[in-house]
């Protein structure tokens, strides 16, 4: 109704009713059909991929809270977005869902692009792990950003390799990092900014982080302890397989 009322002539057509893509074609062509919206990203928004023609989706929610879980689905709705002229997200958990599973292809462009006009800054792809832990040790600090972590591997590899550590404060990290004693913890970009350039001027901070992160890594992230622990939890499996 909104639609129309705006003046725009509409056609409703249930995504169960149309088997393939070649059946899209041959309704966009004889309806003339100039743009298209999809209710639900995987059931109807794969029927529209390729056809030319501007399309947005509506998230349904079994899409975000199910379909995701499929590898094959998964896929195929992330080459959906990157068509799609935009998403429409009925509650922020379904709009961070659909940002942690899909990178934004658009703000990615413009974040590749900022970078190599901006001196300094360097974008690496994956490296293996022994390269990326000899790039790590020549560097200044390790920066955390993420909006969501459960427990940071590169926090604890940046400690045992004697790297300070810059971490924003969400749970995950503030679980690891102790502020000002095993690293420091940023709520924004403008006290990322203040502690990073109080790590620079002062060197005994840097020194007190280094060799308490160092410690904690020891003392509560040993491997050794960690194989034990694991070792043995598989045993209590082996022993109860006759049960």
């Amino acid at each position: 109704d909104h639609l129309e009322a705006a003046g725009h002539v509409c056609l409703l057509k249930d995504a169960c009713d149309l088997e393939s893509s070649s059946e899209i074609a041959r309704l966009i062509e004889a309806e003339n059909l100039e743009a298209a919206l999809a209710l639900h990203l995987y059931r109807g928004g794969r029927l529209l991929r390729g056809h030319g023609i501007p399309f947005g989706i509506i998230f349904g929610g079994t899409d975000l809270n199910e379909d995701v879980n499929h590898r094959e689905k998964n896929e195929v709705m992330g080459k959906v977005l990157e068509e799609a002229r935009f998403a429409v997200a009925f509650t922020e958990s379904m709009k961070e869902t659909a940002q942690t599973q899909w990178v934004d292809p658009v703000f990615t462009r413009e974040v590749k692009a900022r970078v190599k006009r901006t001196a300094g800054v360097r974008l690496l792809g994956e490296m293996p792990q022994e390269d990326l832990h000899a790039a790590l040790k020549n560097c200044f600090a390790v920066v955390n950003s993420s909006m969501s972590e459960g427990m940071s591997a590169a926090i604890l590899e940046a400690m045992d390799l004697e790297v300070p550590v810059l971490a924003r404060n969400i749970p995950g990290n503030a679980a690891v990092v102790k502020h000002e004693v095993t690293g420091l913890l940023f709520s924004d970009p403008q006290e990322f900014a203040q502690l990073a350039k109080r790590l620079v001027r002062d060197p005994a901070l840097e020194k007190e982080i280094v060799a308490n992160g160092r410690e904690y890594v020891r003392c509560y992230h040993s491997w050794q302890a960690e194989r034990r622990a694991y070792q043995h939890l598989v045993r209590t499996l082996e022993g109860g397989v006759g049960e």
